[in-house]
């Protein structure tokens, strides 16, 4: 299951705009992502940034209006608009969206974009004062309608000097939302995903919390694997330093109660919930009120357990969702087969996922991650030490298979 990505034909047009060094980082990315990208830039765009450095990133011709005079240039566009998966123009100035809402084809973007028979997407990046204006925003409006997909612009420091709306989105938040747009096809269209996701922090006072080492790696891959899979993905997140990803509808928690108020507000229409999250186990008794001071001579802490949302859910289920499936995580330091399965029976799971948080580049914080798959019927397969986000494919391949069986 790969980055939905790979393997598709994406035509990058650059236009004139001080953003078009962005726009050598973003055919890079998307090369290195798998895809066959074509880049074909305006007249204006030559001022900012050259072919070669296109030609560099992706390995191919990068096209320009002298394409357009050459002895195939009456089709050129035609073969750039019809055999790609998407087109996107990033950035696109002011010029070049008044062209394309009014039909002006007098370069060869403007002509290829009025060709293509794709999706396409525009990243605009100009003043704020121009994106602003009713002309630019009028255009916007009729390319929306039309079903063209914009992409920012965001609000930051502009070639100008002044802040504000207009600076082209940064080429990672770019490629996301083409990411999520691609796999909506996906084989877990018209699947609601819910994941949990980071540990959950339980105040001991407005300054300290109680909580454990979750990086929230793991769970923020699994909703980014289910969305390359089409799926509507609902991620509820306890703090992070991660970023959100897109498309995933996000709900932010701190506590374990919190965290379970969230989790049973959706289960009643999801048709997967993946329990990625480490929810706290314990939480203190009670949180002063006021910062305690390291005077006070407090010495101990009073702790009381918080609920499992795991045995909630399995009380629920019956009622509300017959046809949950539920995959918990055990995090486990000895015993681990012994352990994980336990709570897998006594937490009614289809799935438990479990690893031994002292293996060395596996666990809390990593990059990687070495998990065994225990299922309810007694299926049992031990994957090798793999990225969080291969190991978050493998956990959502067998979702795929159960909606398949």
């Amino acid at each position: 299951m790969p980055n939905p990505i790979n393997q598709k034909n994406i035509l990058l047009g650059v236009t004139g705009s001080i953003a078009a060094y962005k726009a050598a980082e973003l055919a890079s990315r998307l090369h290195q992502a798998g895809a066959v990208v074509n880049v074909f830039l305006t007249q204006s765009a030559e001022r900012f940034i050259s072919p070669l450095t296109f030609q560099s990133v992706t390995g191919r011709k990068c096209y320009t209006d002298a394409d357009l005079w050459g002895g195939e240039g009456h089709v050129v566009h035609v073969q750039l608009g019809h055999s790609t998966d998407l087109l996107l123009i990033a950035p696109a100035s002011a010029n070049t969206i008044a062209k394309l809402a009014h039909g002006i084809a007098d370069n060869l973007v403007s002509i290829t974009a009025l060709a293509a028979t794709c999706p396409i997407f525009i990243a605009p990046a100009m003043d704020a004062g121009m994106y602003s204006h009713a002309a630019t925003q009028a255009n916007i409006k009729t390319l929306q309608e039309r079903g063209v997909t914009f992409i920012g612009p965001e609000v930051g420091h502009l070639a100008s000097g002044l802040e504000g709306l207009g600076r082209m989105t940064e080429p990672a938040e770019i490629i996301n939302h083409i990411r999520w747009r691609i796999a909506q096809s996906g084989p877990l269209k018209g699947k609601k995903v819910l994941v949990t996701a980071g540990g959950t922090q339980e105040p001991i006072d407005p300054v300290r919390v109680l909580s454990n080492r979750s990086s929230g790696k793991q769970g923020y891959a699994l909703a980014q694997a289910a969305l390359d899979t089409g799926a509507q993905v609902v991620l509820i997140t306890a703090p992070t330093a991660l970023t959100l990803p897109t498309g995933a509808q996000v709900v932010t928690v701190q506590t374990a109660e919190e965290m379970k108020l969230a989790v049973l507000a959706q289960i009643n229409d999801v048709h997967v919930l993946l329990m990625a999250a480490a929810v706290a186990d314990f939480r203190p008794s009670k949180a002063a009120a006021e910062k305690i001071k390291k005077d006070s001579k407090l010495t101990t802490i009073e702790l009381e357990t918080t609920a499992d949302i795991l045995i909630e859910v399995a009380r629920m289920k019956p009622k509300v969702n017959p046809h949950l499936r539920v995959v918990g995580f055990a995090a486990e330091s000895e015993l681990l087969l012994k352990n994980a399965r336990k709570k897998m029976e006594d937490k009614k799971l289809d799935m438990i996922v479990a690893n031994d948080i002292t293996a060395t580049q596996a666990g809390f914080g990593t990059e990687t991650n070495q998990v065994t798959l225990l299922f309810a019927d007694g299926k049992c397969e031990e994957l090798p030490l793999l990225p969080k986000s291969e190991v978050a494919e493998k956990i959502i391949e067998y979702l795929i298979g159960w909606f398949r069986s």
